[in-house]
């Protein structure tokens, strides 16, 4: 229960982020995304917010023998890059630039119950469904 109710309050602090900060807006994506147009900064705060504090806290949290509410950290192991790695960040990116949208702010972005993130949401779902199916 504790594993659940630590989940739940940090899902809800992350998508309380992303409203705060206005990144489930799509025209604030797109508006960083646009360097020769009217270029809107806003998203590289939140992304130096987040990279300020990771870089103070990971090795802080790492040192601890096994995290708070798990047997074992789960920390990634891979260090080489290969075409589907590529492959998929060229994919998320492009995506990404066309519909202003990621996953995590696409999820909180439900709650303004726009019929074009929801359209999303499914297509993402969709297509992480037929890509487990070739793997």
């Amino acid at each position: 229960m504790k594993t659940v109710a630590a989940s739940l309050l940090c899902g809800f602090t992350f998508g309380l982020g992303l409203c705060v900060s206005e990144m489930v807006n799509p025209a604030r994506v797109v508006g960083f995304l646009d360097v020769f147009g009217r270029w809107d900064a806003t998203l590289a705060f939140v992304m130096g917010g987040a990279v300020a504090i990771t870089a103070v806290a990971f090795p802080l949290v790492t040192r601890r023998a096994r995290p708070v509410l798990a047997a074992q950290f789960y920390l990634p192991t891979k260090t080489s890059l290969d075409m589907p790695l590529i492959a998929g960040s060229v994919l998320f990116g492009i995506g990404w630039g066309l519909a202003g949208l990621c996953p995590g702010p696409a999820i909180a972005a439900l709650a303004s119950l726009s019929p074009s993130v929801a359209m999303f949401v499914i297509a993402m779902i969709a297509g992480q469904w037929i890509v487990s199916r070739f793997e």
